[in-house]
């Protein structure tokens, strides 16, 4: 008993760096894109609005896949289990509420983040994280759109402290949290979550869908590595105009050049095709959805995948903005395609197309050690700190 005992101590008892959940998080991008495809929240949160809408009555896509056999929802939900397990075995589940007015910022934040995914084509994970990974020209655009978002978004919650902070003054309350120390429910909870995260792989073999049992094992290392991290892609995007702190940054440019040399082996192989993730949403759906996701995840404290994992683990705040964002997601989506705007989001441009692999991958290099560089000399000068 004592080597599992001490694995279980290292995992769940201490926390695992940002430093090394970017180096995780790279790792399974990566298997992830050579197994079927990258990593992205927004497309199954989506399918988890079709469905809502579908089971109301309102069918809203004009062809649902159900959630279970959908890649993108299988991958959120082993996201959730993941983040539940982790949690619970860590003893740091509790529900969280929050105050009315958090609340009511979960709720539009998660809204926005819906409409700039659908425009944008991804969230901040598949239409950023993934698709610049990808070597998607839309990827930069929507950089530039959810750092604008970002810094708009905090003087949005700058003037709300100010001018409503008072009349929605009640803190939030926490229920059902576990000692850290003696005995505890959580960790047999998350045992048999992990049990039944076990049953749900052989289910899915047995009835003839064994790459749905892989793609939820993903999801759950996943969940663990964000739990378990607290790596949160928001903060990169909010603390060097908020705080200042520039390790989230850091960490998430590193990840960022890791996916970008994996998935740069898969495609000049051919072991992918080289549009694999290559978006038509360049420049208009890019930047405006990310300008919009980039504000809403700053009000809801919480991108898709930062507000499945942190949902997870008992905050209802991050609950309302997953709803607002499948709802919204799926009404946005609706309105674009029976409009047919769908199509003028942009174009699809494969940047070593337009400039060969070895400039491309410069320039891709170049911009994240700019990024960094930049994030590092705020945090010392405080130059662009606007709280």
């Amino acid at each position: 008993m004592g080597v599992p005992k001490e694995i279980f101590e290292l995992i769940f008892r201490k926390p695992l760096s940002v430093w090394s959940a970017a180096l995780l998080l790279a790792m399974v991008n990566i298997l992830l894109f050579a197994y079927e495809k990258p990593w992205s929240a927004s497309d199954g949160l989506r399918n988890w609005g079709d469905w809502i809408f579908y089971a109301l009555g309102w069918p809203i896509a004009s062809e649902t896949v159900p959630a279970w056999f959908y890649s993108g929802s299988v991958l959120n939900t082993g996201l959730v289990s993941g983040a539940v397990v982790s949690a619970l075995l860590s003893r740091q589940f509790a529900l969280r509420i929050a105050s009315g007015l958090d609340l009511g910022n979960g709720l539009v934040g998660g809204a926005l983040m819906g409409v700039g995914a659908v425009l944008a084509m991804g969230c901040n994970i598949g239409g950023f994280y993934s698709a610049l990974s990808a070597l998607s020209l839309a990827g930069l655009s929507m950089l530039a759109g959810l750092l604008a978002g970002a810094f708009v978004g905090l003087r949005c919650l700058s003037w709300e402290q100010e001018y409503l902070g008072g009349f929605f003054s009640a803190s939030g309350r926490e229920f059902l949290s576990a000692p850290r120390e003696g005995w505890s429910l959580q960790p047999w909870l998350g045992a048999f979550g992990l049990c039944a995260v076990a049953l749900a792989v052989v289910v899915y073999t047995q009835v003839g869908y064994p790459e749905r049992g892989v793609l939820l094992i993903f999801g759950l290392l996943l969940g663990v590595i964000l739990q378990r991290s607290r790596f949160c892609p928001v903060r990169a995007f909010r603390e060097p105009f908020m705080t200042g702190d520039s390790e989230m940054t850091r960490a998430l440019v590193l990840s960022l050049g890791l996916c970008i040399f994996g998935f740069s082996i898969l495609k000049s192989s051919g072991l992918r095709s080289l549009d694999a993730f290559v978006f038509p949403a360049f420049w208009q759906g890019s930047l405006w959805g990310g300008c919009v996701f980039g504000v809403g995840m700053v009000l809801a404290g919480g991108c898709g995948a930062g507000s499945l994992w942190r949902a997870a683990e008992g905050h209802i705040k991050l609950g309302f903005a997953l709803a607002a964002f499948a709802l919204s997601s799926s009404l946005t989506r609706r309105y674009l395609e029976r409009s047919e705007l769908i199509s003028e989001m942009g174009q699809a441009f494969f940047l070593p197309d337009l400039t060969g692999w070895p400039l491309a991958l410069g320039c891709l290099m170049g911009l994240l050690l700019g990024w960094y560089a930049w994030a590092a000399w705020n945090e010392k000068s405080r130059r662009f700190v606007s709280l």
